[in-house]
């Protein structure tokens, strides 16, 4: 608990002592109102917790995560957090006379937690790995409830509250510890990123959708680019391509990455007393306020090069076409991402063998025949099941290839990338979905393959 000081004292200490970043420049203002908000220790929930559901989220010793030295609030054991963004459709909301509750824009202009969730990622912030991991786990997953029978994850926390589905993650993930909950709807996304100014970030391809029945209106086109709230929402929702709900799950990693990255700075802590007023009004948490600057500070502190994306491991049980589509968790890919990560399972040491390896490739070089090249040398090592990702057309423009783990296996896309001599790795999962490896092919590879024909004319 940090004690409360007198006024003075607070407005004199200096912003880089308690924050431990050695950040300077800050106004004493700024400073002032950013420790007087850290004094509010109590959980910023919207909805209050049964006894028996606060000791679900606070067991294993998991009182409390943060400790304050010096009144710096910082991370002081591992801890994994929930994190649900709840949608709600303006045709689902009603007055209190009844009526349809009519409004134009965006659905974002819902201001309530009583939705099913289009998000659910658990998060986990390690200081002794110094890792922050995004695990996002796909809303049609199938769970067997007990009284309810079969449903999709995602209707958990509307039909029984943040404990029960916290329960659900956990079970679906092989027991794994859930410390503590944040759930926000779209309106507290779109002040959020408008408070912070916006986000930039790179739009996949064209997206434009109209579904007048929900007033859900989106038109992006491809490429970098600075986003409102209300588009970025847009962008956050949008499943109508060919990876559905799997593709709309990675754009959310995508931007939860981007807002993270772009938030880290010092031109935010200005603004933290907006921010907090935002939270306080649209995001129901059993954080306390405290735990939120400690979880900061630590992401200040590490950077986006500690920041790791996943996704759940699975598959579809069908189109969707005949009968209801689930995603199916695949029990041993969990256990060993679980293990791996979490700190909770057992990690497999067996390797897929290179020629079973599934590879994908991603051009953004645009060069001619740059994948066609990349192809036969991949075979003559010893990779056959190759496959070239013909339809998609990515707007970025890469100078150092990425070979992405989309497993989270980072050994086997080190192997290939130490094998072909070039590119970076990176745990992620915005590679293809059914791919063990996928490698984003930029500017480096048309370089060494260059030079590769030269060593070789001059060797003839």
């Amino acid at each position: 608990m940090v004690q409360r000081q007198p006024a003075k004292k607070r407005r004199k200490m200096p912003l880089w002592t308690w924050l431990g970043m050695g950040i300077i420049g800050a106004s004493s203002a700024a400073a002032g109102a950013f420790l007087a908000v850290s004094l509010t220790s109590a959980p910023l929930q919207q909805r209050a917790l049964s006894a028996v559901d606060d000791a679900f989220f606070r067991q294993n010793g998991k009182e409390a995560f943060s400790r304050s030295i010096l009144q710096v609030p910082e991370v002081s054991k591992p801890v994994n957090i929930l994190l649900l963004g709840i949608k709600t459709n303006l045709s689902d909301v009603k007055n209190s006379d009844g009526r349809d509750r009519k409004k134009t824009g965006y659905d974002a202009e819902v201001d309530t937690l009583d939705g099913l969730s289009d998000t659910i990622m658990l998060l986990r912030f390690d200081p002794q790995t110094k890792r922050t991991i995004f695990l996002g786990i796909p809303r049609d997953t199938k769970i067997e409830r007990t009284g309810r029978g079969t449903e999709k994850i995602n209707a958990v926390d509307h039909e029984s509250g943040p404990a029960a589905a916290a329960r659900e993650v956990s079970k679906v993930l092989g027991g794994v510890a859930i410390d503590r909950y944040i759930r926000l709807n779209n309106m507290g996304v779109v002040k959020l990123v408008d408070e912070l100014g916006g986000v930039t970030v790179t739009v996949p391809k064209d997206i434009k959708y109209q579904d007048d029945s929900q007033h859900f209106y989106i038109n992006l086109k491809a490429g970098k680019q600075h986003l409102d709230g209300a588009k970025l929402v847009g962008l956050l929702r949008y499943r109508h391509d060919a990876n559905g709900d799997i593709g709309r799950m990675q754009r959310q990693q995508m931007v939860v990455k981007a807002l993270l990255e772009q938030s880290l700075n010092p031109m935010t802590i200005a603004r933290i007393p907006q921010l907090f007023s935002v939270i306080q009004s649209h995001v129901d948490t059993n954080l306390t306020v405290e735990e939120l600057l400690a979880l900061g500070g630590f992401s200040m502190q590490n950077g986006k090069s500690k920041m790791q994306m996943l996704m759940m491991p699975g598959d579809y049980n069908g189109d969707g076409k005949h009968g209801t589509s689930y995603w199916l968790p695949d029990e041993k890919g969990i256990q060993n991402m679980m293990g791996r990560y979490f700190d909770h399972g057992i990690i497999s040491l067996e390797q897929p063998k290179a020629k079973n390896l599934r590879v994908n490739i991603q051009d953004t070089s645009h060069f001619p025949d740059a994948t066609a090249r990349l192809v036969k040398r991949l075979n003559t090592a010893g990779y056959q099941n190759v496959h070239i990702d013909t339809n998609l057309k990515l707007k970025e423009d890469l100078d150092t290839s990425q070979f992405i783990a989309q497993k989270g296996n980072p050994e086997v896309a080190e192997g290939l990338s130490k094998i072909l001599g070039f590119g970076e790795v990176k745990v992620d999962s915005s590679g293809n979905l059914y791919s063990d490896v996928t490698i984003k092919l930029g500017r480096d590879w048309i370089e060494k393959e260059q030079s590769y024909k030269s060593l070789n004319q001059k060797v003839e």
